[in-house]
């Protein structure tokens, strides 16, 4: 899920302001640009995000279990639920979240219990939607945007930053026994090979990586471009916000790029500077605001087997 922090405080009862400002620094730098009721429900959103991802990772105590009761509740398949669930559901009701996209959120979720060992762009995309184009969707009422053809463009968004993730994450995620990478692209290369190749930064093996990276987020590229159309169905200033936290993210990609993917360094972070003139770039994103809603490119959506329902 989208984190910009290397080092996440898990702690399911932590206030979601600090959770934000802790684990979240992009998007506590965004919100800032939200008016104080937005931000303080996409700050509560965020958090709630959070606690799942980190029960996912095991950094709380019987997490996969905990999110696999959420989910049978959700689907109501049982009666068994959680308290953190429990405490967020009044915030799904009040808002009108759409309940799919938070079961969806958890089914990605528990996928990263299994090993990981993408196949295809499909399957990549897939998980994407799943673990952040999903938050996307919530967003959209979060935020107050009355389009539904809007949303569309919201999920794109989302999965654009989460390949951003992917891109940024690769050896961690390597030594997490996971290869969010396409088998395709990396010729089949498993986790442990892609640690032994950090070691040799000139490998053959390294050098596939590197590739892979650029295709990634050249592909990222092309949902960033899909997700920014749909701002203008946001109010201004959430038009704003999510636009800076847009060019934040997609900042990290463009710092890869500039260091030669040097994806074996570990993370690449965007410095407080560099928020500033992310933030001063989008600016001009308000322009578009004397356009109207372009229409979404459906194949961008191909590999979402089902239809999304946005009534």
């Amino acid at each position: 899920m989208l984190s910009d922090n290397s080092n996440p405080e898990t702690n399911e009862k932590l206030e979601a302001t600090i959770s934000l400002q802790k684990n979240g620094k992009s998007f506590y730098w965004a919100s800032q640009f939200l008016g104080r009721e937005m931000a303080k429900n996409a700050t509560k959103l965020y958090a709630f995000c959070r606690v799942l991802d980190d029960m996912a990772d095991g950094d709380i105590k019987d997490g996969p279990v905990r999110l696999t009761h959420m989910q049978q509740k959700l689907r109501k398949e049982t009666g068994v639920s959680d308290p953190v669930l429990e405490d967020f559901l009044p915030f799904i009701d009040e808002l009108n979240l759409p309940k799919r996209a938070v079961t969806d959120l958890i089914e990605g979720l528990l996928q990263d219990q299994k090993q990981v060992l993408l196949k295809s762009e499909a399957e990549l995309i897939q998980y994407s939607y799943h673990v952040a184009g999903t938050v996307g969707w919530m967003m959209c009422n979060v935020l107050k945007c009355k389009n539904k053809n809007a949303f569309k463009f919201a999920l794109d968004l989302g999965i654009a930053m989460q390949l951003t993730n992917i891109a940024r994450d690769v050896y961690e995620d390597a030594c997490m026994g996971r290869r969010y990478l396409p088998s395709n692209w990396v010729d089949n290369l498993s986790p442990s090979q892609i640690v032994e190749a950090a070691t040799d930064p000139n490998s053959k093996n390294a050098t596939v990586i590197k590739q892979a990276i650029l295709t990634l987020l050249k592909l990222s590229d092309t949902y960033y471009n899909s997700g920014v159309k749909g701002l203008v169905s946001l109010p201004w200033k959430a038009h704003l916000a999510i636009g800076i936290a847009a060019f934040v993210y997609r900042r990290i990609g463009i710092q890869l790029c500039q260091n030669q993917v040097n994806w074996y360094n570990g993370r690449t972070v965007t410095s407080n500077f560099t928020k500033f003139q992310s933030s001063c770039a989008a600016l001009f994103l308000l322009f578009a605001r004397f356009k109207t809603l372009p229409k979404h490119d459906k194949k961008l959506h191909q590999p979402l087997a089902e239809k999304l329902d946005f009534s």
